[in-house]
């Protein structure tokens, strides 16, 4: 959900100031402006803060009835090639004593450039994914992530991106991974710099122009094939491998039909064969994450497969929280190539 009960929000076809009352639906809420509560779609009113410090002259504000509502106006900026930021909008409150406190971080994604761009993304809280999130990004445009709270900021967040094009393009990367990892003392220092020139937000640069894709050395061996050697093309070296999978499920009764005669070692050593064939699998096929469905049972198998990928140089990190359709039962592993 966009909005939360409290969210300060601005009307966009009349340039009024309110805040959300009641969440109705998923596509509706009810707004409180100046006194008088009315419904609106979610599209209809966005967030103010972005508008605090864009826009250039104060518009005068009319009066525009519930009947006469306009398209929402397009966000798209007309200046490019500043690059793609990653930027933070603090919330701010009042503690006990009358102090000005942040709650919360509002975090956007903010594309200068004249390319749209696909982008998965991760926030990982102590090591641990926290929250995630698969868009697009169009060009010269922002994009509202989430919200994140102020104290979970100690737990030293890390920002993780993967970049694509969306229209893809020969000459450029396949994608592009980037990365902000934010300590405590660097990001009160922009919240006090913030305060000073009293700007509303701070931002941090992910890329300034999305790279050129690598051009590899290659070596003739056409003397090796006329010598009567077999060559094979390492680019297609995928076209002669078994797939891979996103999700693997180590039950016992899904890999073996008559498997009660075995021991638990046999067991044991079924599953973790099964495990690395496909972890394996993930590499040479360059996936970005792999779900492995262990069970819960006594854990066994799943903390020999936890200490495992602890020793593994691609893991990026892995992680055993609830999912809807494994509840505790499978560890989701991220990698990094």
């Amino acid at each position: 959900m966009k909005y939360q009960i409290g969210d300060k929000i601005i009307v966009l076809h009349s340039d009024e100031e309110g805040v959300v009352t009641e969440i109705i639906n998923d596509k509706m809420v009810m707004i409180d402006v100046r006194g008088v509560r009315f419904p609106a779609y979610m599209d209809q009113i966005d967030f103010p803060y972005f508008k605090m410090f864009t826009q250039k002259k104060i518009v005068d504000k009319k009066r525009v009835y519930i009947d006469d509502v306009r398209k929402e106006k397009s966000t798209t900026r007309s200046k490019i090639g500043e690059g793609v930021l990653l930027s933070f909008i603090p919330v701010f409150d009042k503690d006990v004593f009358d102090d000005e406190v942040v709650e919360k971080l509002k975090v956007y994604l903010i594309n200068n450039n004249a390319e749209s761009y696909q982008f998965k993304y991760d926030l990982l809280l102590g090591g641990e994914a926290h929250f995630n999130h698969t868009g697009v990004v169009e060009k010269s445009t922002d994009f509202y992530l989430h919200d994140i709270d102020f104290e979970e900021v100690s737990d030293s967040p890390n920002f993780s991106f993967e970049f694509s094009l969306l229209l893809p393009d020969k000459k450029k990367a396949p994608f592009y991974e980037r990365a902000l990892k934010l300590r405590g003392k660097q990001l009160f220092k922009k919240i006090e710099e913030i305060k000073e020139t009293n700007l509303p937000s701070f931002s941090f640069e992910l890329f300034t122009e999305y790279p050129e894709k690598t051009i590899q050395d290659t070596v003739d061996l056409s003397q090796l094939g006329n010598a009567g050697f077999r060559v094979y093309d390492a680019s297609k070296l995928k076209d002669f491998i078994a797939p891979a999978r996103s999700v693997i499920d180590l039950h016992i009764e899904k890999l073996v039909n008559a498997w009660k005669h075995f021991s638990n070692t046999e067991i044991m050593t079924l599953q973790i064969n099964e495990f690395e064939k496909y972890y394996e699998l993930a590499i040479a096929h360059k996936q970005a994450s792999l779900i492995v469905i262990h069970g819960i049972g006594e854990g066994v198998l799943r903390d020999e497969i936890h200490e495992r990928l602890r020793h593994k140089k691609e893991v990026k990190t892995f992680v055993n929280q609830y999912h809807h359709l494994y509840g505790y039962g499978a560890t989701e592993i991220l990698f990094s190539y």
